[in-house]
C-alpha cells in the first residue's frame, strides 16, 4: 500500500524558484511606477459635476459674506447665510485623486452640508435659521453672527479651539414672543464626499455614529433609518473611513431620527439627514455645542475622553482587544524604528507566527502522526467497506485512540486564526498611520493596488487585478496543496469530500482580497509563505517520522483512558446504533403484521 510522503525536496526547490520569480515580478512593477519630478506640474482636469443635486441654498446676494478662521490643523469658512460653517479643510491631509496632486481633504465644501434650528411660531409657521441672513463680527479666533427673526434676536458664536474643535454657542433674546413650543429641531443634511481610493470600501465605512448614556454607550448605523426616540444623544456624527464630522450638545439631543441613502456614482458616497430636539428654557434657546472635524487617530480620539475612540471600527469585544492590545502597539513600536510600512507589516507577521509557533508545531506533528497511521486507517476502511457506516467510524476512531492521536486537535489552529483574521480585516483599512504609505508598487497600503488594469469589468472582481492579492492567492493555493495531502477521505457514505472545497477556497479568496486593503494581502502573502517554509523545515529538520512511528507503537501498547470528548462521541454513536436497531425492529414487526 503506497503512502503519501508529503512534500519532496524537488518541491522545496520549486517553491524557492517560485518565490524568486514572484519577488522579481513585484520589483518589476515597482520600477514601472515613475515618480513625478519635483519641477513637474501634473495636468489638472476640471472636476466633473456630480449627478447628485447640491443641498438647496438661497441665491447669492450682496449681503452674504464668508469669514475664515484657521489654525495649524483646520481651515474653516463661515457663511452669513444661515450663520453656518460652509467649508472645512483638514490642513495636514490630502484626498486621493488620480489626476490632481495634493488634493485637499474637504469635509464641508461646495454646499454639500447645511444645518440649523427650526422653530414653529405661534401661527404654526416654520422658522428656519438656515434661511436667515446673519451679520458677522470677528474678534481673534471668535466669530459672532447675529440675525433677527421677527422680534427675536438669534446669535451664533463660533470659536476655533485647539486641534480639531470648534466651540458653538447659541443665544437667543425675545424668542418667547415668537414661539409657542418648548423645543427646537436641530436639522443637519450632509452629502458625504468621496476621499479615499476604493469607493465600495469607503462607502462601507461611512455611517452614523453617536454616543448616549452620559457618553458611556456608543452605537452606529450603516443602513437606512436610525431612530433613538428614548435616548438622549451626547453627540451625533458621520464617520468615513479615516475622517469624521460630529456635533456635541451639552444638554443632549432628544427624540433623534436619521436617514441615509447610498449614492451609486459621482463625487458623493452617501446622503445623510439627521433631526434631533433641543430644549428651550423659558422659550429661549441658550445652548452650548461643539463641532469636531477629526481624523480617526486612536490616540487623538482617546484624548477627548468622550468615547470618541469607539468611532474607530477595530471590532467588538475580543477582536477589538487584539487590535488595541497587540496589533496597534506592535505597529507603533516597529514603525518608530523608521522602517517602511510594508516591512513593518512583514515584521508583524513574523511576530504573530512566533507567538503561534507552539500551536503550529503541534498541528504539524499531528499531521505527521496521521500520515504515519494512514495505512492502518485505510485497512480499517477496506475491512468495513460493506459494513454498517457507524461500525466503520467506531473502528476508525479506535485506531486513532490506540495511537494516541486526537484528530480534532487539528481544528485548534484554525479556530485561533479566525479572530486574528477578523482583527486584521479591521486593522488594515482603518489604521490612519498606514493611509497613503507606499510600498514597492503600492501607493496606499489601506487600499487595493491596481497596477494590472483590465479593459473590462469582471463581476465581483472589478476592472483591475491586485498584484498582492494575486500573489497571496497563489501562495495560499500552494500551502493548501501541501497540507491537504494529510486530509483523510470521508469515512462514512454520504459525507462530502472536503479536499475540492479546500482548493476552491483560495480562488474565492481572490475575489475578496482584490478590492481589500493591499496591506492585508501583503500580510497574508508573507504569512502563508512562512507557513510553507515551516512545513518544509519541520518535515526535513525537526520531525522524524520513524521516531513518530515508534512513539505510536508505544502508545498502542499502553492502556488508554478515554477523554471526555471521546467518551461522549462513543456514547453518541452507541445511542445512534441502538436507535437504528430499534427502527429496524419496528420495520420488521410492521412487515410481519402485513
Amino acid at each position: 500500500m503506497q503512502q503519501n510522503n508529503g512534500v519532496g525536496k524537488s518541491q522545496l526547490i520549486s517553491f524557492a524558484v517560485f518565490s524568486l520569480i514572484l519577488m522579481g515580478v513585484m520589483f518589476y512593477f515597482q520600477s514601472k511606477q515613475q515618480p513625478v519630478e519635483d519641477g513637474a506640474k501634473p495636468s489638472v482636469q476640471p472636476v466633473q459635476k456630480s449627478n447628485v443635486p447640491q443641498l438647496q441654498r438661497h441665491p447669492d446676494t450682496a449681503s452674504i459674506q464668508k469669514v475664515q478662521l484657521k489654525n495649524d490643523l483646520l481651515t474653516v469658512d463661515f457663511t452669513t447665510l444661515g450663520g453656518q460653517i460652509a467649508n472645512v479643510k483638514l490642513n495636514k491631509f490630502n484626498a486621493f485623486d488620480e489626476k490632481i496632486k495634493d488634493k485637499p481633504v474637504l469635509l464641508f465644501s461646495g454646499n454639500n452640508a447645511d444645518y440649523g434650528f427650526q422653530f414653529k411660531d405661534k401661527s404654526g409657521k416654520l422658522v428656519d435659521t438656515k434661511d436667515l441672513i446673519f451679520k458677522s463680527t470677528t474678534d481673534g479666533n471668535t466669530i459672532s453672527m447675529q440675525a433677527n427673526a421677527g422680534e427675536a434676536t438669534i446669535t451664533f458664536i463660533y470659536t476655533l479651539l485647539d486641534q480639531y474643535t470648534i466651540d458653538f454657542k447659541v443665544r437667543t433674546q425675545g424668542l418667547t414672543s415668537l414661539v409657542s413650543d418648548n423645543k427646537a429641531d436641530f436639522v443637519w443634511n450632509y452629502n458625504v464626499r468621496e476621499i479615499e481610493k476604493g469607493r465600495s470600501q469607503e462607502q462601507t465605512h461611512t455611517e452614523f455614529v453617536y454616543a448616549f448614556n452620559n457618553y458611556k454607550s456608543y452605537d452606529y448605523d450603516s443602513r437606512g433609518d436610525m431612530n433613538e426616540e428614548k435616548e438622549i444623544l451626547n453627540w451625533i456624527g458621520v464617520k468615513q473611513q479615516f475622517f469624521s464630522a460630529l456635533i456635541e450638545s451639552e444638554s443632549g439631543f432628544k427624540n433623534s431620527s436619521g436617514h441615509q441613502e447610498v449614492i451609486e456614482k459621482g463625487e458623493f458616497l452617501k446622503k445623510f439627514h439627521y433631526n434631533g430636539h433641543v430644549d428651550l428654557v423659558a422659550n429661549e434657546l441658550n445652548q452650548d455645542f461643539k463641532w469636531y472635524f477629526m481624523p480617526l487617530d486612536l490616540k487623538l480620539l482617546k484624548s477627548y475622553g468622550k468615547n470618541f475612540d469607539e468611532i474607530l471600527p477595530l471590532g467588538w469585544s475580543f477582536i477589538g482587544f487584539i487590535n488595541r492590545g497587540f496589533f496597534i502597539p506592535v505597529y507603533n513600536m516597529l514603525s518608530s524604528w523608521g522602517i517602511a510600512a510594508g516591512w513593518v507589516i512583514f515584521l508583524m507577521t513574523i511576530a504573530v507566527k512566533f507567538i503561534l509557533s507552539p500551536i503550529m508545531y503541534k498541528q504539524h506533528k499531528l499531521s505527521a502522526m496521521m500520515r504515519v497511521i494512514r495505512p492502518e486507517i485505510e485497512e480499517v476502511q477496506e475491512k468495513y467497506k460493506k459494513a454498517d457506516p457507524m461500525k466503520k467510524q467506531q473502528a476508525t476512531m479506535e485506531v486513532y485512540r490506540k495511537a494516541g492521536v486526537n484528530q480534532f486537535a487539528g481544528c485548534l489552529p484554525g479556530l485561533v486564526q479566525i479572530p486574528i483574521f477578523y482583527a486584521l480585516f479591521r486593522f488594515f483599512p482603518n489604521m490612519l498611520d498606514l493611509r497613503g504609505k507606499s510600498f514597492w508598487f503600492v501607493d496606499d497600503l489601506t487600499a487595493y493596488d491596481d497596477v494590472i488594469k483590465l479593459p473590462f469589468n469582471i463581476p465581483f472582481l472589478g476592472e483591475h487585478l491586485s498584484v498582492f492579492a494575486l500573489a497571496c492567492t497563489i501562495v495560499i493555493l500552494i500551502y493548501t496543496i501541501m497540507s491537504a495531502g494529510n486530509m483523510q477521505q470521508p469515512t462514512q457514505e454520504g459525507m462530502p469530500n472536503m479536499k475540492p472545497l479546500m482548493y476552491i477556497f483560495p480562488i474565492t479568496f481572490m475575489f475578496f482580497l482584490n478590492s481589500a486593503a493591499s496591506g492585508l494581502s501583503w500580510y497574508y502573502f508573507v504569512s502563508n509563505a512562512i507557513n510553507i517554509v515551516i512545513i518544509l523545515v519541520i518535515k526535513y529538520f525537526i520531525l522524524d517520522e520513524k521516531k513518530i512511528h515508534a512513539q505510536i507503537q508505544e502508545n498502542k501498547a499502553k492502556p488508554k483512558k478515554e477523554g471526555r470528548f471521546q467518551t461522549r462521541m462513543r456514547e453518541m454513536m452507541e445511542k445512534a446504533q441502538a436507535q437504528q436497531r430499534q427502527v429496524e425492529q419496528m420495520k420488521k414487526q410492521q412487515q410481519k403484521k402485513k
